[in-house]
């Protein structure tokens, strides 16, 4: 990961609707016990800094616009990690203002299951979460193409 980011991977957390069971669950990685800093995660309040969105509740239809915004504010190459067992669908997955699943508004990487998961799942997670960005940067080239527009 230090050869990727420079000793550092940014979070942008963004809850769609949850009981903020994950999200308290999440506040646990930043304690001393956990301590996701030691790996070089940390949290950012921007889209624009982040490589990684955490996606927390079920898919709520009010909350499309919000999240494909802030998943294109981000740069490339990003990754996105649903957590819990709402995004997956959940209790709500018959729910007319819920879709099935957050795939179904964003390209979903990682899951990480559970009502909530703990810590040290959510650790797992985020930890798989670098190796699919590591190949999602691996896959990144440089086009030369002959109109000169630097596209990649």
């Amino acid at each position: 990961m230090q050869s990727l980011f420079g000793r550092s991977l940014h979070i942008r957390t963004i809850d769609t609707g949850s009981c903020a069971v994950c999200e308290s669950e999440i506040r646990l990685l930043a304690a001393p016990h956990y301590d996701l800093h030691r790996l070089g995660f940390f949290f950012t309040p921007s889209p624009r800094h982040a490589d990684l969105l955490l996606v927390t509740g079920p898919a709520v239809r009010a909350f499309d616009q919000a999240v494909k915004k802030t998943y294109l504010a981000m740069p490339e190459p990003k990754i996105v990690v649903a957590v819990g067992a709402c995004p997956l669908g959940g209790v709500y997955s018959e729910d007319a203002f819920v879709h099935g699943s957050l795939e179904e508004v964003l390209p979903v990487d990682v899951f990480i299951p559970g009502c909530p998961p703990s810590p040290l799942a959510l650790l797992q997670g985020l930890l798989v979460a670098v190796g699919r960005l590591a190949e999602k940067v691996d896959a990144l080239s440089f086009v030369d193409d002959e109109a000169g527009t630097g596209e990649w």
